[in-house]
């Protein structure tokens, strides 16, 4: 809740900010809102921030009363408020007692002095007391009005139920010219990460795609290795439908993880090929050799990042939100890259070297094919 507020203003998942300029106007557009939340499927917790009215004793100097006595304002303010003497300010307080607190005839009877200190007055016959209720907080943003409706998101991704809330509030509640509301928290940062990550995820992976190329100093061997990545991703992306958990940020950031990972297993194989085969092995026999020499090296990768996953894919106290995605993309991956690796991987490039070495040996026929 703290990392909440300090980094979108708000202590929940996610904020629906209505702005305006009359606070009486923006607390009846609040409440419509609010309740039209509560029916949207996934509104866990729908709040008020700060919104509402508290009561206050209003004081109200009688003006005839005070001429008539030769009194003044400050006189009053002497009583039950802040004196102010020589532009400072000295707080009074009085203290009565608990009964009288709230009994405003009792209030009434607090003397006031007045013709220099002669003749003593009670408070009622000079000033008017009434019970008001007056807003406690007014926010502002973006130098408007603004209140706000807290949204703890339960059982369903944030985005859809920001989507699915958005042609609710715009169908059934009334915003004058002048109002208008935005959803923020949770979904303003998912907005803001996604935007990111359209560009870092693709330079990335065209990073990963020349340092495989640098290192092998082939496009197609690049390309293979390369191949892991949806091998992996797919693993990722069954397992999240598996156990029924949206698309977040987190889950973002344990595809990257997965990529990673699925690029280094590919390397190791490949480059155990080329090994074999510089030490003279057919392409066939390099394959063959490699996988089953590799086998046993990629079981044990693949379980030990399984089973040290496994803790925060079953984690339910805080923090599952962000461990739960991550762990269960790498799960499902590292599963399915360490499968399809050994099978997939191995037969491509059998075929594909194989190709290659044919058309070196027999150009001419490769050519008129």
């Amino acid at each position: 809740m703290r990392c909440n507020e300090i980094m979108a203003g708000a202590r929940a998942d996610c904020a629906l900010k209505i702005y305006g300029h009359d606070h009486a106007e923006l607390e009846r557009i609040a409440t419509a809102a609010r309740d039209v939340l509560r029916t949207v499927p996934g509104g866990g917790d729908v709040e008020f921030d700060a919104l509402g009215r508290t009561p206050v004793l209003e004081v109200t100097p009688r003006r005839d009363a005070l001429r008539s006595l030769a009194l003044h304002a400050d006189e009053i303010n002497a009583v039950i408020g802040t004196m102010i003497e020589n532009e400072r300010r000295f707080d009074v307080v009085v203290r009565l007692p608990e009964a009288a607190r709230h009994d405003i005839d009792a209030l009434g009877q607090l003397p006031v002095i007045a013709h220099g200190g002669t003749v003593q007055v009670p408070l009622s016959r000079v000033a008017a007391f009434a019970v008001a209720a007056r807003v406690g907080t007014i926010t502002r943003e973006d130098t408007q009005r603004r209140v706000a409706i807290l949204i703890n998101v339960r059982g369903r991704d944030t985005e859809g139920f920001v989507f699915e809330a958005t042609e609710r509030l715009r169908a059934e509640v009334d915003f004058p010219a002048g109002y208008a509301f935005e959803f923020g928290g949770q979904f303003e940062n998912l907005q803001a990460a996604r935007t990111r990550l359209t560009v870092v995820v693709p330079a990335a992976l065209a990073l990963i795609f020349l340092l495989i190329y640098a290192s092998f100093g082939s496009l197609r061997q690049a390309a293979l290795v390369f191949l892991c990545v949806p091998l992996a991703a797919t693993g990722g992306v069954v397992n999240l439908w598996l156990r029924d958990m949206p698309f977040t940020i987190s889950a973002a950031v344990g595809f990257i993880a997965l990529s990673g990972i699925a690029v280094l297993n590919g390397i190791m194989l490949i480059s155990y090929f080329n090994q074999l085969r510089a030490q003279g092995a057919s392409v066939r026999a390099a394959v063959i050799e490699g996988t089953l020499t590799r086998l046993r090296p990629k079981l044990m990768t693949a379980l030990v990042a399984s089973l040290g996953f496994m803790p925060m894919a079953l984690a339910t106290r805080l923090g599952a939100e962000v461990q739960r995605p991550v762990a269960t993309v790498v799960i499902g991956g590292i599963i399915t890259s360490t499968c399809l690796t050994l099978l997939v991987l191995p037969v491509l490039y059998d075929w594909i070297e194989s190709r290659q070495l044919s058309t070196q040996r027999n150009p001419s026929s490769s050519h008129a094919s």
